[in-house]
């Protein structure tokens, strides 16, 4: 009998055993529950009652104030749960749930421990934020006191359009002043938070961006510099070449018309081609600045094909000078119009090949294409001479053989 009755015995004492550890369980589990329900208190109305919801709306965080209550009401829930979570540990270690419990403590250390960073974090970004709108709104103040956007409009007349006045260029520069000042203070809340595979890499890029921020700022001032000096002579290039009267040469070459006019103004073209270079030198140095290996190779080497485009251009266009103005003396001393169709296309072929093969487009087949081209006309005025004008050369042989034997 008394060996059916010891299991039973030995269960009842571990109950009476363990009943000072359930009652400890939940005295603990009345605790958190009430100090989550204070925390949550202080959060959903005491925090109403101070107008932290008020200030939610003023930070842009929440759209009016029931949104601002919702946002409280959720944090307070947040609270409520991490109440319990914290007092976890300790209902489990009354139980003697040891295996149970060091995990979640172990879990919940770290965490503690990682608060005064989120916290000390938390407080850097938002006094960094604060420093960062008072110096953004000072500036932007200052800048529309000195009139810096009525002198951009008059600088730039094109931004004067519908839709432009919401836009202001000391807007954009306080607010270019405002991004630079926050991402130093987003480098220091990161280190604070201690998260080295999170940080480092952040970190690392801000610091390049850092870095490369003057280099920017030279570049656009090269790049605005090279603009309205590329204006400047580009104008000025065209107006002296419009006082030398560059376009009278269409009336020498008859290439001007009373209907048509001259086929295009000359003097702006050659304005406007200076214009392009000068702007896109100083692109180029801009580019140069910023370091960026492709952009840097793509500017290289657009440099160095311009002299091969620049000497293209100019036999091109003397080709095609050259074909006018000796179609216009064949025309004038042999009144054969179409002897000076044929010179002036051949004179802009050989013009068109050689532009080709100085751009150096394809160079082998544009020889080889000019090389069959200038052997089939040959060809073709070898055949026509020797079929269609056999008779005249024979004629014209002829007269040479008589002329040579009187002259023996």
């Amino acid at each position: 009998m008394s060996e059916f009755m010891n299991p039973f015995n030995n269960m009842l004492s571990e109950l009476i055993h363990a009943i000072p550890n359930v009652i400890a369980a939940l005295l603990l589990l009345v605790l958190a529950w009430i100090v989550a329900a204070i925390a949550k208190g202080i959060v959903e109305k005491v925090f109403v009652k101070l107008g932290v919801h008020k200030g939610l709306i003023k930070t842009k965080i929440a759209n009016d104030e029931e949104h601002g209550k919702s946002i409280l009401a959720a944090a307070g829930k947040v609270i409520y749960l991490l109440v319990f979570i914290l007092f976890l540990p300790a209902i489990l270690d009354a139980l003697e749930m040891n295996s149970v419990s060091a995990p979640i403590s172990n879990m919940m250390n770290k965490l503690l421990g990682f608060i005064p960073n989120i916290i000390a974090a938390a407080v850097i970004l938002i006094i960094g934020y604060i420093i960062a709108k008072l110096v953004k709104d000072l500036l932007e103040k200052f800048l529309v006191s000195l009139n810096v956007d009525r002198w951009f409009r008059k600088v730039k007349p094109a931004g004067n359009q519908q839709g432009s006045d919401s836009i202001t260029i000391s807007s954009v520069l306080a607010n270019i002043v405002f991004v630079l000042i926050l991402i130093p203070i987003v480098t220091i809340a990161l280190d604070t938070l201690e998260m080295q595979a999170i940080a480092n890499p952040i970190t690392s890029v801000l610091n390049q961006v850092l870095a490369i921020i003057p280099n920017i700022f030279v570049a656009i001032i090269l790049v605005i510099a090279g603009y309205y000096l590329a204006n400047l002579l580009g104008n000025l290039l065209t107006n002296l070449l419009k006082g030398t009267g560059i376009n009278n040469i269409y009336s020498t070459l008859n290439m001007k018309t009373e209907d048509k006019g001259i086929p295009f103004d000359l003097a702006k073209v050659l304005g406007t081609a200076v214009k392009v270079l000068i702007l896109l030198f100083f692109t180029v140095e801009a580019l140069n600045l910023l370091q960026l290996d492709v952009l840097n190779n793509i500017g290289a080497a657009v440099i160095t094909y311009i002299p091969f485009l620049v000497s293209g251009l100019l036999i091109l266009g003397g080709g095609l000078l050259l074909g006018h103005f000796l179609a216009n003396v064949i025309k004038k001393y042999t009144n054969s119009g179409l002897s000076a169709t044929i010179v002036k296309y051949i004179v802009i072929v050989f013009a068109v090949f050689m532009t080709l093969d100085q751009l150096q487009f394809a160079t082998s087949i544009v020889n080889l294409a000019f090389v069959l081209i200038l052997g089939g006309l040959m060809v073709a005025f070898a055949i026509s001479f020797g079929i269609g004008g056999r008779d005249f050369a024979k004629n014209q042989l002829t007269k040479l053989d008589s002329k040579m034997n009187q002259g023996e």
